[in-house]
């Protein structure tokens, strides 16, 4: 069974530069294809049904209401402690038990207000946050509205977020994307990789962060045998990371409202993930970093995906 045959799909396209996005609504916003040249240039992981069902992370998925994960399954803002279902039907767990990347994609319900005709360049959808959704409402009990906006055009993709905080609740602001690049034809050693100036940050044995380390500059190097799961703050819009070949560059830029970052690229992975986040890991229990807006107020979150083409191989 195709993507299509078991989800409907929206797709984006950008004749010029031979690019192709596929989007899934009903997934929760999941980007799951970026094809250049009929390339693939996201990792698919264990698929569409494994994101959506279990939270399996592939393509570019939005991670809401936090990203990364939690140091237990409780947080509390404002005065207000929440606790965090221990349903794994809404809430995916990492190898060591803790609650990770918000509710499940599938579980969102996101409502498309923008459908895109056959050669559309743009999507936008909307997802209102309330007592009317329990399911959501019992993870993350702050009434809001999401509005996602899409983009491909010039061989960039654009993806916007908007949490506005339209009730009489604050909202806490953590949430992040979780893009799976990936270089076609090139093993990973050969990777060319970029990283913006910005503070890295000490892990716990759980990935938790725990304090602030130095100020790195930016940094090029050939990724090699290296492996990251690193988290970072003091990122400055805009910042670009880069993956390259000597073929084909993928710039992720990011334009606004993120001011932390994960880097992810685990072996054997044939991947390499620069995070945009709004808060850092554990940011809804710990509060390091996290915006929490007023009744009326807006966070507006934007980052792109740029695609290079530097010359044919050989």
């Amino acid at each position: 069974m195709t993507i299509r045959e078991a989800f409907e799909t929206v797709e984006l396209h950008d004749e010029g530069a031979s690019l192709q996005a596929t989007f899934v609504p009903a997934a929760g916003m999941l980007c799951c294809s970026l094809r250049h040249e009929g390339e693939e240039l996201l990792a698919q992981n264990a698929g569409v049904a494994a994101y959506a069902e279990r939270g399996k992370t592939m393509g570019i998925p939005l991670l809401y209401p936090w990203a990364n994960r939690l140091a237990d399954f409780d947080y509390s803002v404002d005065g207000r402690t929440v606790v965090v279902p221990r349903d794994g039907t809404r809430v995916a767990l990492d190898d060591n038990g803790l609650p990770i990347h918000g509710v499940i994609g599938g579980r969102l319900g996101w409502e498309l207000t923008k459908t895109p005709g056959p050669d559309a360049q743009s999507l936008a959808a909307r997802l209102s946050w309330s007592e009317n959704k329990p399911q959501l409402f019992e993870v993350f009990p702050f009434r809001h509205e999401l509005l996602y906006e899409a983009s491909l055009a010039d061989g960039r993709l654009e993806i916007q977020v908007t949490v506005q905080a339209c009730g009489d609740d604050v909202v806490p602001v953590a949430f992040g994307f979780h893009p799976y690049l990936s270089l076609p034809g090139v093993p990973r050693e050969q990777w060319l990789v970029q990283l913006p100036p910005m503070r890295h940050l000490a892990l716990d044995a759980h990935q938790i962060p725990v304090s602030p380390e130095q100020t790195l500059p930016d940094e090029h190097f050939e990724l090699a045998e290296q492996q990251f799961d690193d988290g970072f703050d003091v990122v400055t819009d805009p910042a670009r990371f880069e993956v390259g070949d000597g073929t084909r560059r993928l710039v992720l830029e990011f334009m606004e409202g993120y001011p932390c970052a994960q880097v992810f690229a685990p072996r054997p992975g044939e991947f390499i993930c620069f995070e945009p986040m709004t808060a850092p890991a554990n940011a809804l229990r710990s509060g390091a970093g996290l915006r929490v807006l007023s009744p009326g107020e807006e966070h507006r979150a934007g980052f792109a995906i740029r695609v290079e083409y530097l010359g044919s191989r050989g």
